[in-house]
């Protein structure tokens, strides 16, 4: 409706979405998702459905942590049909998250109808990847690379496939690329430290870990994780204002594994780094491919 109450025309309608969606994404650009999630409900309650605008109002609900409106917004704007790649490949990959059978016609459609979309090739080969089609899943990323060879997210989501196809070093090299180009993201270093540590170069890990740790305190996981590298490495320290950390960060569900690897630090270096490879580091290490990609 416009303001006066009267029907909208939808050459009219279509341009206050433009600016409502050119505002979401200004914002998102300086993650403030807060402000976008408000500003993109209130637009779906002036303007109605808009495959675009669910499309954003899915990716805004995602990233303040409302997966399940998330999940309805993206179901939504895909069915209305839309053939904007950009919807395709957002919508998909946000219904992966959740298993949902019809992300993956939308993301084939996106890198079928747009090859030369970096975004909606790497998005298909993510979620090929995680499903275990490693070699289609890798040729879509290399894809991607190629047409955006500058673009840290293509190359974090290619280092994810490598490693989940068991590739290591080539997986290694990706996510290091990556980090060279947005040296801030600390759940990327983070990533990046438990690699290395899965990988036998244990004290490159630490080191990754240790900074990944300063950057995300509210990271009940990395705390741990990083405290276990450091300990394997003699560096007590910096291992246990760690856990200090982990401890002021945790709910009620993180209590038992918070002892155990504080026991496992108190019993020394050979411990804690024997919990590290052989028990927590592996199964994070996985949990975190498969969120990411």
């Amino acid at each position: 409706m416009s303001e006066d109450g009267l029907p909208e025309s939808e050459e009219a309608r279509g341009a206050a979405i433009e600016g409502i969606v050119a505002q979401a994404q200004s914002y998102a650009e300086d993650e403030l998702w807060d402000q976008a999630h408000a500003v993109l409900a209130q637009a779906l309650d002036e303007h109605g459905d808009d495959a675009l605008l669910l499309c954003w109002a899915g990716l805004a609900a995602q990233r303040v942590g409302e997966e399940g409106e998330a999940y309805e917004f993206f179901r939504r704007s895909l069915a209305m049909d839309p053939q904007d790649p950009f919807i395709l490949a957002s919508a998909g990959n946000g219904l992966s998250a959740l298993d949902d059978p019809e992300a993956e016609r939308a993301l084939r459609l996106a890198a079928l109808t747009a090859p030369d979309f970096a975004f909606a090739r790497a998005a298909y080969g993510s979620y090929l990847a995680r499903e275990g089609l490693f070699d289609e899943g890798i040729a879509e990323l290399e894809a991607a690379r190629r047409l955006a060879p500058d673009d840290p997210s293509v190359h974090t989501d290619l280092g994810i496939a490598l490693l989940l196809a068991a590739r290591t070093q080539e997986g290694l090299d990706a996510l290091e690329e990556a980090l060279s180009r947005v040296p801030g993201d600390a759940w990327l270093r983070g990533l990046f430290g438990l690699a290395l540590v899965d990988a036998g170069r244990g004290e490159e890990g630490a080191e990754q870990l240790h900074q990944a740790a300063g950057e995300r305190d509210d990271d009940v996981e990395v705390q741990l994780i990083a405290a276990l590298a450091m300990a394997a490495e003699g560096w007590e320290d910096p291992a246990w204002e760690a856990l200090a950390r982990a401890a002021q960060a945790a709910d009620s569900s993180d209590r038992e594994l918070i002892s155990e690897v504080e026991d496992r630090v108190e019993l020394g270096a050979d411990a804690a780094g024997e919990f590290l490879r052989y028990d927590l580091g592996p199964s994070l290490l996985r949990e975190r491919l498969l969120q990411r990609a």
